[in-house]
């Protein structure tokens, strides 16, 4: 199992992924504009690998970009379908290389995701694989989804919400959550539950007035763009649905738990660090609001002179 970290990581673990596959490569698409994976795509197809494109019918941006992409890579022989509109949104971002190896990002295809913080989990391990190839064939045939892996493959609107609201059941030491915006009545209730009991309760992100109680920072100097958290330091999530009701119950999301521990260790070092800053932040906001307090102490006694 490998984390992704962004923006340390950038682009190579994708374009070294997509250079190595051998026979496949699918690939769930909700924004994309890296020219460079572009270019990587079309040399694995050229060199015989079968690569398919699940592209999202719409996105915030409008269908016009995902319809250009659609057209260029139809013209490079990449298979390309477009997702229905069963759901409000189809904002997964995953790629399932050889059906062997899964990706599964927080991160979009784009620029501007790859300098955000975010992060990707690859793995190997068989049901996760199997049940990522299940939904895949899916989307692609616009039928219906039916969740056989317990536990681990988390999409919404399907077990997002069971698995998630267990996830945050289960902490008993620290819980620690990237999201740009809490704001589900039951994950938050569930939440402050954490904070009764005595957890340390760390959000680096937004949380709705609902959650003025919690410890909640914003992620400084980086744009947020990830969902994840990390579980009495041994256990993590990892995916592209906020504890929001409409992703959890209303838009294709996917994401993955897991317990490999240099994986979920490297995880919660990236969580202390950005939190690190912000009490850094803090203090230099102190320290300068003390010091020009000073000088408006200095410049009244002189003007009394």
């Amino acid at each position: 199992m490998e984390l992704i970290v962004q923006p340390t990581d950038g682009a190579k673990p994708l374009l070294e992924t997509i250079e190595k596959a051998q026979k496949s490569i699918d690939v769930m698409i909700f924004r994309f504009d890296l020219k460079s994976m572009e270019k990587e795509l079309v040399a694995a197809r050229e060199r015989g690998v079968v690569v398919r494109a699940l592209i999202a019918h719409e996105s915030s941006q409008g269908d016009k970009r995902l319809r250009q992409l659609e057209l260029r890579m139809l013209e490079k022989g990449i298979l390309v379908a477009r997702t229905g509109d069963a759901f409000v949104r189809y904002h997964g971002k995953l790629m399932i290389v050889d059906r062997e190896e899964l990706h599964v990002y927080g991160f979009n295809f784009t620029t501007l995701d790859l300098k955000s913080r975010s992060f990707g989990i690859v793995t190997r391990d068989r049901k996760a694989v199997t049940e990522a190839v299940r939904l895949f064939e899916a989307d692609t045939l616009r039928q219906e989804y039916d969740p056989q892996e317990e536990g681990t493959f988390v999409v919404s609107p399907e077990n997002a919400r069971e698995i998630l609201a267990t996830f945050i059941k289960r902490a008993r030491k620290q819980l620690l959550i990237y999201d740009p915006k809490v704001t589900d009545l039951q994950m938050i209730r569930l939440i402050n539950q954490r904070i009764k009991a005595g957890l340390d309760v760390r959000i680096l992100g937004k949380v709705s007035k609902r959650g003025d109680n919690m410890r909640v920072q914003k992620l400084p100097g980086l744009r947020l763009h990830v969902r994840a958290m990390v579980r009495d330091g041994d256990t993590a999530f990892v995916g592209s649905q906020s504890l929001r009701a409409m992703e959890l119950d209303a838009r294709r999301e996917v994401g993955l738990i897991v317990k490999e521990p240099k994986t979920v260790k490297r995880l919660l070092e990236t969580f202390e660090a950005d939190w690190a800053k912000t009490d850094l932040r803090a203090k230099e906001a102190k320290e300068a609001k003390k010091e020009e307090k000073l000088k408006e102490e200095v410049i009244a006694e002189a003007v009394a002179r």
